[in-house]
């Protein structure tokens, strides 16, 4: 008996031969198709692992790749299929928190005791997962699992309970420029007419440099031929942590078209604001300082 992710498992009464149980195949364990399966029952719509016995069959889906490449080798998504849908919230939400952690399916799959491919399947296809599951994969991403739901996207960061014993230590600028990386969303601060104001923008790490997109007459855009300050933070509310970095240095518009031109091209995301955002603000920092949270 050989399957492939994507088939149903069809469980028979021997005496009748009515379909008993049923469900879809979202893990193989051998390259060769073999079992034991990963399979999400219709009715409790919970995953097992199950050995078929002789009162099950396979029901295979009518397209299959044609590039030679074993299921266990292949992402889920290489298998066409009608019913295909795009991920899930939940299913996105754990690929990013994963890649931002920079874990693999096998190592974030090891630890909740899941297959890798039931793992891709979650993270590619539209699904439900059991609470245990759940429970486990937030563990295992060091989060919760409402979050990986969604919950608390209305609330600010931080309103879970500080650690016991917390310790606030100075990061060094290698450590400062390793948590801005290359790009992400920071705050700056800027002085309008309108007194000091905070905003927060997108930005790009250039040659060392802050560079950010705005547009002309907005508060980002006073930041221009000022002195300013540029924050970034994280808070890790599972492990009761989290970092801040502080920039400071003068701005100035980006006009040479070539720099633009270059800036545009390197830009990892579109502003998540949307709009029009021709203007590029580079910062050029003279202060980088930062303080993490420690946690016994």
């Amino acid at each position: 008996m050989r399957a492939h992710i994507g088939d149903q498992l069809v469980v028979e009464s021997p005496a009748t031969g009515a379909t008993r149980r049923d469900g879809e195949i979202v893990g193989v364990h051998h390259e060769d198709g073999t079992p034991p399966y990963d399979v999400r029952w219709s009715d409790t719509h919970e995953v097992t692992l199950v050995f078929p016995g002789p009162d099950a069959h396979i029901h295979h889906l009518a397209d299959r790749p044609e590039d030679g490449h074993s299921e266990a080798e292949a992402s889920v998504s290489d298998v066409p299929s009608r019913r295909w849908l795009d991920p899930g919230d939940l299913g996105r939400r754990v690929a990013h928190e994963r890649r931002r952690q920079r874990l693999t399916r096998a190592e974030v799959a090891g630890r909740a005791r899941v297959s890798p491919s039931y793992l891709a399947y979650l993270e590619e296809r539209p699904a439900d997962p059991d609470v245990g599951t759940l429970t486990a994969l937030a563990a295992a991403l060091r989060t919760t699992a409402a979050r990986l739901r969604g919950g608390g996207m209305d609330r600010p960061p931080g309103e879970g309970q500080a650690a016991y014993h917390p310790e606030l230590r100075e990061l060094g600028p290698d450590e400062c420029r390793d948590r801005l990386g290359t790009h992400g969303v920071g705050r700056i601060a800027v002085s309008s007419p309108d007194g000091l104001s905070v905003v927060p923008v997108n930005y790009e790490v250039v040659d060392g440099a802050i560079a950010f997109r705005t547009g002309a007459g907005t508060v980002p855009a006073e930041a221009a031929g000022a002195e300013v300050a540029f924050e970034v933070d994280h808070v890790d509310e599972a492990m009761s942590g989290g970092w801040s970095v502080l920039a400071v240095g003068p701005a100035r518009a980006v006009t040479e078209p070539n720099a633009v031109r270059r800036l545009n091209e390197r830009a990892h995301s579109r502003p998540w604001a949307g709009g029009e955002r021709p203007l590029w603000v580079l910062i050029d920092p003279e202060r980088l300082t930062g303080r993490r949270i420690h946690t016994d």
